[in-house]
């Protein structure tokens, strides 16, 4: 008989994204409730906590005995160890991109989890709107034979995200590379090649050679002056084009389907096209990338 308790999940983490989203998605319900939360800053964790009524944990142990699953909002190189762990004690993670610093971290988080056999999701946020999933399914028909991807904000310039040491340390590649690569591909179909690769004062170019013989150009920033960010996909073939802006898919609704996958997936342990697996493939994708440019990993 299927349980219709809500899934109860710890959250990891009190920084802006975890107040913006994991916080408050996760205590929204119906399917998850914010069983608790920890994070290497007592008073940031007490005061995320306070606003939906959760517990704080002095210990991460302690949070990982309070609860079913575990959501990271932690830099990518506390990630790692910390998921491991929660999936060794056979709770199902919640994971931020990228998942590490390195494509072998990548792969150490991913074996963890398979080897535990706890379900996983990644928050490729962009993946989990009802626009983006319909644009998808009409590229799925459609003969691409060149296509653009573009991720451009200012998040580095100013906001919430730009004091985060390890955005400034490693880039734009690290930080919104996966949301963007993950789109092309998930669009286009499987990257087979880096075709070139360039950078300027954090503004990278890439263009990728699909498997099935499309050509695709990339570009992303977050340290261009603009108001607002973009997220845009274009494909272009004989029949003609199909454009999406991303960001007008995303939401409050995307993140309640997120919310109610997530559940599914930690009770079952089914697969998910946005699990730790296509955060290692992804991770893969962008160590090669900072390989070209010669970027520091």
């Amino acid at each position: 008989m299927a349980t219709t308790e809500p899934l109860k999940v710890g959250l990891v983490g009190a920084g802006p994204w975890a107040n913006f989203v994991h916080g408050p998605v996760l205590a929204a319900g119906p399917e998850t409730t914010l069983a608790g939360v920890w994070a290497r800053r007592p008073e940031a964790a007490e005061s995320l906590a306070s606003k939906h009524g959760a517990p704080t944990f002095s210990r991460y142990e302690e949070l990982l005995d309070a609860c079913d699953a575990v959501a990271f909002c932690v830099p990518p190189a506390v990630q790692v160890d910390m998921a491991i762990a929660a999936a060794a004690a056979g709770k199902a993670v919640l994971l931020e991109k990228p998942l590490a610093e390195t494509a072998d971290e990548a792969a150490r988080l991913a074996d963890a989890v398979g080897t535990a056999g706890v379900g996983s999701l990644v928050v490729l946020s962009y993946r989990f709107g009802q626009g983006i999933r319909d644009f998808l399914a009409s590229a799925a028909d459609f003969e691409t034979v060149g296509a653009r991807a573009t991720f451009i904000s200012g998040a580095f310039l100013g906001g919430p995200f730009s004091q985060s040491p390890w955005r400034h340390q490693h880039g734009a590649l690290l930080d919104v590379g996966p949301h963007v690569i993950d789109l092309i591909d998930a669009a286009v179909g499987p990257v087979a090649a880096i075709e070139s690769a360039a950078e300027n004062k954090g503004w990278i170019s890439l263009q990728l050679r699909h498997q099935n013989g499309a050509v695709s150009d990339v570009t992303m920033s977050a340290s261009v002056g603009m108001p607002d960010s973009r997220t845009d996909l274009e494909l272009y073939g004989p029949t003609g084009a199909l454009t999406l802006d991303a960001r007008a898919t995303t939401g409050p609704a995307a993140f309640a389907t997120l919310r109610a996958e997530f559940a599914e997936v930690a009770r079952t342990g089914a697969s998910h096209p946005c699990d730790v697996h296509r955060g290692r493939y992804l991770q893969e994708w962008i160590t090669r990338t900072q390989e070209r440019l010669g970027l520091p990993r």
